[in-house]
């Protein structure tokens, strides 16, 4: 097995300590036979989230204070990456993905392994020309957690996938079948991970969609980079 594997399985792992009793499968799936190219791959995963959506976002009239207070902690944690991906990089985030429609670019720890709302094991970012903004967080767990580990926390999911070191993915159920390289841009591999829930959370860039929602609209701008 490939070490970036090892480290985004134990990661995925660690996640079970949130509590993970059930044994939901996720909402959103991906046709790994016929998804081909990175843009495809990140629009399906857009428009899967957005077609069929599970869950009902919070709103800001509905944000509990709890959670308004476990934000702020987040923001002033984290407020140095906010314009800042090369400080993020110097301390341990790798790019994952590259822009996902409505959603941004992805970049995880694989050190950070336990659930800190001050400590993300994958930041978000939008890119506008060579300028880059944080603008939200994510976690990923093999199910979906019993206890939410926000409040008022909802879920998406991401299929089981084969990233490149430059951002390249390809949805893959099997680690084995992994290329060495992307077959879109020719990038090394990085890892495989099996079939996630994910949980983003928009602390940096407002979503009228909701805190939780896995898209937002007000990302579009963002698209084309």
């Amino acid at each position: 097995m490939r070490r970036p594997t090892i480290l985004i399985l134990a990661l995925v792992a660690a996640a079970t300590s949130v509590a993970l009793a059930t044994a939901a499968p996720p909402a959103h799936r991906h046709d790994m036979a016929t998804m081909g190219g990175t843009a495809a791959l990140a629009g399906a995963h857009a428009e899967n989230l957005l077609a069929r959506n599970h869950t009902m976002p919070m709103s800001a009239g509905t944000t509990s204070e709890a959670l308004a207070a476990q934000l702020a902690d987040a923001r002033v944690a984290t407020a140095k990456y906010a314009t800042n991906l090369a400080l993020a990089k110097k301390q341990g985030y790798g790019v994952i993905t590259q822009m996902i429609p409505d959603m941004g670019w992805h970049f995880l720890n694989p050190k950070i392994t336990a659930f800190d709302v001050t400590k993300p094991p994958i930041l978000v970012y939008g890119k506008r020309g060579s300028r880059w903004q944080l603008v939200a967080f994510e976690w990923v767990f093999p199910k979906k957690p019993a206890k939410p580990p926000l409040p008022g926390a909802t879920y998406g999911a991401f299929g089981a996938a084969c990233h490149y070191k430059d951002g390249t993915f390809v949805f893959q159920a099997d680690q084995n079948a992994c290329a060495a390289k992307s077959p879109q841009s020719g990038s090394a591999f990085n890892l495989w991970h099996p079939d996630l829930v994910t949980l983003h959370v928009w602390a940096w860039y407002p979503n009228p969609a909701g805190v939780f929602s896995g898209m937002n609209p007000l990302m579009r701008p963002f698209n084309k980079g």
